[in-house]
């Protein structure tokens, strides 16, 4: 089986690897926008060939792995390209506007939603991993318009590599996502951006620098390339959600203001019930 990576980074690169476990008699293509990172691919044994667009209707599988801007412009154009039993795959973090693109294409059924929820503060190659996807939940959206022994190899693949299925609708999906993951990197990104401007100091900030903080600026390393066209592309569900932050921040300013902390415990206790959400999802997740 020949499988084409577009973006052999983190989340390509661990696809290539768990493709290389589970996959038999694989051939693995890839290609990079960084020449150097598509080099390095090779070097890693991630991949075993450059993918050139000469190749394309040779993949049985093409995994798109690049920023989802990046993904809505390719995607018409490799369905045109590709052989008539070949799937193709996204794994971006925005599903409405992918699916909208492809809506009416006569190879709709060859192409499958996807969004793993997983991944890391790191790019690159280098930042692969072989159990990234494990014990992680695979979202797959419009499976009913995917053809379905290609929709059934996807899902025997990911379940291989010890993901959990899910099916969502891709426009819930990018309002939901925006809660759980786009506003923590908001969160992220303006925290450093706080503490930088306010801390000249640097070596102050690493000395008392607790896992706290650490933990949640982690996200602050994450790449501009990949997380600006995410902020783009769901930007009607992130300002909304941002709003309703923004007023619990306000909240919060105008309790401490006024000295009201009792108030302020009786919220975070409150809050402190997010423990049980999380313990249930946990709970879940193990029992399946």
């Amino acid at each position: 089986m020949k499988v084409g990576i577009i973006g052999v980074g983190l989340i390509g690169g661990s696809l290539a690897l768990s493709a290389r476990e589970h996959i038999p008699d694989i051939e693995i293509y890839g290609s990079n926008r960084s020449q150097a990172n598509l080099q390095k691919s090779l070097d890693l044994g991630l991949i075993d060939f450059r993918l050139e667009e000469t190749m394309i209707k040779q993949m049985d599988i093409i995994l798109l792995a690049i920023p989802v801007d990046i993904a809505l412009e390719r995607l018409v154009d490799l369905l045109d390209e590709v052989n008539d039993n070949a799937l193709i795959m996204d794994f971006g973090s925005t599903k409405a506007a992918i699916c909208q693109q492809v809506a009416l294409h006569s190879k709709r059924g060859q192409f499958l939603a996807t969004h793993p929820i997983a991944g890391t503060e790191y790019s690159g190659p280098a930042a692969a991993l072989p159990d990234l996807f494990e014990d992680k939940t695979q979202i797959l959206c419009e499976t009913q318009k995917t053809r379905p022994d290609l929709l059934e190899w996807a899902q025997d693949w990911f379940k291989k590599i010890g993901m959990n299925l899910r099916e969502m609708d891709p426009v819930e999906h990018d309002q939901h996502i925006t809660y759980v993951s786009h506003l923590s990197h908001i969160s992220s990104y303006m925290l450093g951006k706080t503490v930088m401007e306010k801390e000249k100091d640097q070596s102050a900030i690493f000395d008392m620098a607790g896992s706290g903080f650490s933990s949640t600026v982690r996200l602050a390393k994450s790449s501009p390339h990949m997380w600006v066209p995410i902020f783009k592309q769901n930007k009607e569900n992130i300002t909304e959600t941002l709003s309703q932050y923004i007023n619990n921040l306000n909240q919060f300013k105008q309790l401490l203001d006024a000295n009201q902390f009792d108030k302020l415990h009786e919220q975070i206790l409150e809050i402190n019930n997010i423990r049980q959400i999380l313990e249930g999802i946990t709970n879940t997740k193990n029992n399946q």
